[in-house]
C-alpha cells in the first residue's frame, strides 16, 4: 500500500515538474506598432518624418581652481 501511495506521488510531481519546465513554443515576444499620424488636410495616414538630431556637444576642458590643486597636493 505505501509503494502504491508513494508512486502515485513520485508520478504526480514529476508530472508537475515537466510541465513547469516545459519549453514554450511558437511564443516570440509581441511587437508594439507605433500610432500613426494622420494628415490635417485629407484624414490619410501619413508617415513621421523624423526630426535631424543636434550634433553631440564638444567637450570643454575644466580647468583646476586653486583650492582643488592644493587639495590634489596634500594626498
Amino acid at each position: 500500500m505505501a509503494d502504491l501511495v508513494k508512486e502515485v506521488i513520485e508520478n504526480v510531481v514529476q508530472g508537475v515538474l515537466k510541465e513547469i519546465l516545459k519549453k514554450t513554443t511558437g511564443r516570440g515576444t509581441t511587437r508594439r506598432r507605433k500610432r500613426q499620424a494622420r494628415s490635417a488636410s485629407t484624414g490619410r495616414f501619413v508617415r513621421k518624418t523624423s526630426r535631424p538630431r543636434k550634433p553631440a556637444k564638444k567637450q570643454v576642458s575644466r580647468r583646476r581652481t586653486a583650492a582643488n590643486r592644493s587639495r590634489q597636493r596634500t594626498r
